[in-house]
């Protein structure tokens, strides 16, 4: 063992890696802060400039993109309403309400701070649990994530506002949209409309820029001085130790959460971080103030999503298994380098595993300082005036758009959901709901469809396996505690 860590140390103990580590925090800081500049797709462009390092430079790069990809959507989350990375959609419901009543820089750092420390347990998780948690993914088949998928639905009730069945409708609307697009069973298109771009379904991203960036640009322009797209131009002051403290539990609990989802492919860090937000605003004394500027609810956002970032490598290092579509890149890195992730890996590679993991943690505290970097940077952006800020927002909105497929169809995507988020916004409709249906209505979907060809059309798959009954319960749970604190809350204002 002690020849192993030394042949480790004396693999990672190179220059190049640290400096390829930062410069990968760096881009994916800049590359997510930057809305429809999606980590995937940072992830990939980095990729070319692996050929010519070595084995553990090259990922360490790939992996501070990763990672400071996952946190840097939350900068402009935060400052102007405009999620850099799907993953930073649930940052918004808390974050910027902080940062438009001038406390900006406390949002900013718990945003820092949780992400560090959910990455740092998530790094821990993926060396001491790889095999553990490898196996707990690998029994979850179609029935185990339809009951994963329903209990996860039940967040709607915690985003919907106050009225539920206004939250609902929205949730709706979402799972009428997400089917949009081509069968994969059948090849057959559903609500095309005889539109060859529809054939591909509704973007993700064109949608997400436009429900919350996009009206906040309206609402500028019809309503002058009443849009709430940035924050004070005094940024506020920073987080206290004892806020941080406050809300140290919030963060354990998302970090646990983001790492036992991130195990588990296809879930991502999208459906970790709104699961999170929602058990912390369950558990939290006063619920009510989630959604109008809770630290907590900054902090479990980016807990659950960033600690998805280390765990998403266990079923790739234990299995050879893509944990996500970025990790499905990482993928890509190892081959090139004739690696081949897996069981053998770790009895062939051995020493490079642990280099890997070593480098992982460095990673966590490179994180902080260049977060640290990053905060003093962006929040330039809440002094720019307002005729310069708009137009600019609107810019990157585009360019977002238009790169994810280099699309103009998703242009004009974002800007129909943009209308429609602004008509929300008008009538004080939640947005949130129909976004975490529209991100969860395909896995239901599929898992359903999967799990009934599997057992030949019979339900009783459903309830066969141990994991699935406890989701099914912890759903109906979920759903009793949602009504009676509802009939709480009404017999309280009443």
């Amino acid at each position: 063992m002690l020849e192993t860590l030394a042949a480790s140390l004396d693999l990672l103990l190179v220059p190049i890696n640290f400096l390829v580590l930062a410069i990968g925090l760096a881009i994916g800081i800049v590359m997510g802060a930057i809305p429809g500049m999606t980590t995937p797709m940072a992830v990939a462009l980095a990729l070319p400039f692996t050929f010519t390092l070595g084995p553990v430079a090259g990922v360490l790069l790939l992996l501070g993109v990763y990672k400071g990809g996952l946190y840097g959507g939350s900068i402009s989350a935060i400052l102007i309403r405009t999620p850099g990375t799907p993953a930073a959609a649930c940052t918004v419901l808390d974050g910027h309400p902080l940062a438009a009543r001038g406390e900006a820089r406390k949002a900013l750092d718990m945003a820092l701070y949780a992400s560090c420390v959910a990455d740092f347990i998530s790094n821990l998780a993926l060396i001491g649990f790889t095999g553990v948690l490898a196996a707990f993914a690998l029994r979850f088949g179609p029935p185990e994530f339809l009951a994963l998928i329903l209990f996860s639905l039940t967040i709607i009730a915690g985003v919907a506002g106050d009225s539920l069945l206004l939250g609902l409708l929205s949730a709706c609307l979402g799972l009428l949209l997400a089917p949009v697009g081509l069968d994969i069973i059948y090849g057959t298109g559903r609500f095309v409309f005889g539109s060859a771009d529809l054939m591909a379904g509704l973007n993700f991203l064109p949608l997400l820029i436009g429900l919350f960036a996009i009206p906040e640009v309206i609402a500028f322009y019809v309503e002058p001085g009443q849009s709430g797209a940035r924050g004070s131009a005094n940024v506020g002051p920073r987080l206290s130790l004892a806020e941080f403290r406050a809300s140290l539990g919030t963060i354990i609990k998302g970090s646990l959460i983001g790492v036992i989802l991130g195990a588990i492919p296809g879930i991502g860090g999208a459906p970790a971080a709104f699961l999170s937000y929602n058990e912390a605003r369950r558990t939290s004394p006063r619920p009510q103030d989630f959604g109008k500027g809770e630290l907590r609810g900054v902090a479990a956002a980016e807990a659950g999503n960033n600690g998805v970032a280390g765990a998403t490598m266990i079923p790739l290092l234990a299995l050879g298994v893509p944990g996500d579509v970025t990790t499905a890149v990482i993928l890509g890195a190892f081959m090139i380098h004739g690696l081949r992730p897996g069981p053998s890996m770790f009895a062939e590679n051995e020493s490079m595993i642990y280099a890997l993991f070593m480098g992982l943690i460095v990673s966590s505290l490179f994180m902080l300082v260049l977060g640290k970097v990053a905060i003093r940077l962006a929040s330039g952006i809440t002094r720019v005036p307002a005729q310069y800020l708009y137009p600019s927002i609107l810019i990157f909105c585009v360019f977002g758009a238009y790169a994810v497929n280099n699309s103009v169809f998703d242009v004009f995507v974002m800007l129909v959901f943009g209308l429609l988020g602004y008509g929300f916004k008008a009538l004080a409709l939640p947005t949130a709901p129909l976004l975490i249906a529209f991100i969860l209505g395909p896995l239901l979907e599929d898992s359903f469809r999967q799990a009934l060809r599997i057992s030949g059309g019979s339900f009783a798959i459903f309830f066969q396996s141990m994991v699935s009954i406890v989701f099914w319960i912890l759903a109906v749970v979920s759903i009793v505690l949602i009504v009676r604190a509802r009939r709480s809350n009404i017999q309280l204002s009443g």
